[in-house]
């Protein structure tokens, strides 16, 4: 067992949001549950969470910067919603209020100007014993702290993505440079973007920052646990571990779909399908535009009667693809809406091009939703295929249009992958065995 007296320090971006802060903030819920010294530091911090401390970044000291970045942030730019005018502007006012940020970026480097980073281990009433670091992209961490930081303290770090072993993206998707260092990148756009091409020197910065330390990762999916013995970074790691996410099974449960309905003024009588993401149109990454084509063929065949697409996490008005309603849900932080949503679906559908090992899918699994998800990632070792969902090849509209006609039509098969999945939820994927599973790395990490 961890010792009582010990203090975990975790550190994400934010302490609202999808992704890696959900699953830090879950895991702070918990820790702090069990009667343990948890604290979370973050750089956007809403109030949400008791212990929860502030990262500052450098131009928080200056009015005017805090005025400027102010600005920014009420254009409500997120990082997968295009290079447009807004995110032009955005960039700007941020620049404006940290001009020594606006040389580094020009020459294509990735952000790791925050000093704050070096004092982390200060931020808590008592220095910590485990520091838990989550996502360090997005704008807030220095990534060259990490041999000090490491050195002081056992440090364990968990990849919600590829970005630590690549020039500047989150996901690299088909392309491949990242294996031999990155340069001559193809996609500057993609998040985290680049204004040029430095993204040799941004991945050797990593190494390097990883060389220096001692580390020890985790992964939530075995798929990302060998992109990291592929990248050469394994051998410089203390350990290498895997741990699934998990879903709080007291909230993400099976329950009446009629009532849920009602709450969320859905038709009874609709077919309802569902698709959760945060900025769920615009990232490439969750690959909208391939449920819009497999809509589209599902209209061409007839098959539209009485069939509704909701989807989480964008907000704009309701359109329609071929004669279906595709209704938009602005993003929802309560766990419990979010759990009514799952309860009205009859089909929740994951068509993402790149992803890891996503909570979307858990959630809907544990709440008896029968699942319909690409192949990407690590998404194959949470939907066991034919046996509590189906998968279709990443990408494939026609694929997708497909599996999901098999289970709108087959309402037995419906039923069953309901309660396989919500059994293996249960089982493998809950909350409290991701918190053992935590608790039992940070134990291995103090003792050696």
């Amino acid at each position: 067992m961890l010792p009582a007296e010990s203090v975990i320090l975790q550190v994400a971006p934010s302490d609202v949001g999808g992704g890696a802060e959900k699953v830090a903030a879950d895991l702070h819920r918990r820790y702090l549950a069990r009667g343990l010294d948890a604290w979370l530091a973050v750089a956007v911090d809403h109030g949400t969470l008791p212990n929860t401390v502030h990262i500052p970044r450098p131009y928080e000291s200056r009015k005017w910067s805090r005025s400027l970045i102010g600005a920014a942030e009420a254009l409500h730019v997120t990082r997968s919603n295009g290079r447009g005018l807004r995110w032009a502007l955005d960039r700007s006012l941020r620049f404006a209020a940290d001009p020594s940020r606006l040389t580094r970026v020009l020459r294509g480097e990735e952000d790791f100007g925050f000093p704050a980073t070096y004092n982390i281990l200060g931020l808590t009433p008592r220095p910590p014993g485990v520091l838990q670091l989550h996502n360090l992209h997005g704008a807030y961490f220095d990534i060259r702290a990490l041999a000090s930081l490491s050195a002081a303290v056992p440090t364990f770090l968990t990849l919600h993505d590829v970005w630590l072993l690549t020039g500047h993206c989150a996901y690299p998707m088909e392309c491949e440079r990242w294996r031999e260092g990155c340069g001559d990148c193809p996609s500057l756009d993609t998040y985290v973007p680049l204004a040029r091409d430095g993204s040799s020197t941004n991945r050797a910065v990593k190494l390097d920052a990883v060389r220096r330390s001692r580390l020890r990762v985790a992964t939530p999916s075995r798929w990302l646990c060998r992109l990291v013995e592929e990248s050469g970074y394994a051998g410089h790691l203390v350990d290498l571990h895997t741990i699934p996410n998990g879903v709080d099974t007291n909230i993400f449960a099976p329950g009446d779909r009629v009532t849920a309905r009602r709450a969320l003024g859905l038709d009874p009588d609709a077919r309802v399908l569902l698709f959760s993401a945060r900025s769920a149109k615009a990232s490439p990454f969750k690959d909208f535009a391939t449920l819009e084509a497999a809509l589209a063929a599902i209209a061409s065949s007839g098959a539209v009667e009485d069939l509704v697409m909701v989807a989480i996490g964008q907000d704009e008005p309701e359109a329609h693809i071929g004669g279906i309603p595709v209704r938009f849900v602005p993003f929802v932080d309560d766990p419990e809406t979010v759990a009514a949503y799952y309860r009205a679906a009859d089909i929740y559908v994951h068509p993402a091009r790149a992803e890891n090992f996503p909570l979307a899918v858990l959630e809907a699994m544990s709440c008896g939703v029968p699942v319909v998800a690409s192949d990407a990632g690590g998404i194959p070792e949470m939907v066991a295929d034919g046996e509590t969902g189906l998968l279709f090849r990443a990408g494939d509209s026609e694929h997708l249009a497909r599996q999901l006609t098999v289970l709108l039509e087959d309402p037995g098969l419906r039923a069953r992958f309901s309660e396989a999945g919500a059994a293996r939820a249960r089982a493998e994927f809950t909350l409290e065995l991701q918190v053992d599973r935590y608790l039992a790395w940070y134990e291995s990490g103090l003792r050696g």
